[in-house]
């Protein structure tokens, strides 16, 4: 009796540590997909500032203005060549169709 006790013990121990470890690494696993959304969308920032904000008369478009599917839309566009333009056409067709989802969910007026 008093063996089983003690392994029930360790054991209730172990799968504690255990789920611990479970919520940690997808606590971790979310802070990692937040960072990796912010950091496609910070890509933009170079060109059209902060949060896609921007600079008045800066002679870049202020793409917080768009929503989210027109962002998308104009983004597919850029990379499909329906849309044509100096520089976005090769920077979209670098990014998966799921890359610029994100760019635009992230990026685009809520």
């Amino acid at each position: 009796m008093i063996y089983f006790r003690r392994t029930f013990v360790q054991l209730f121990v172990a799968v504690s540590i255990m789920s611990a470890g479970s919520f940690e690494a997808i606590a971790q696993g979310d802070e990692a997909k937040v960072l990796y959304q912010r950091s496609l969308a910070a890509t933009c920032a170079s060109c059209h500032g902060t949060d896609g904000k921007g600079v008045e008369n800066g002679g870049m478009p202020l793409i917080h203005q768009l929503s989210q599917s027109n962002m998308l839309a104009q983004l597919m566009a850029f990379k499909s060549g329906a849309r044509s333009g100096t520089i976005m056409p090769q920077l979209a067709k670098g990014y998966t169709d799921e890359q610029l989802e994100i760019i635009a969910r992230v990026l685009g007026q809520k």
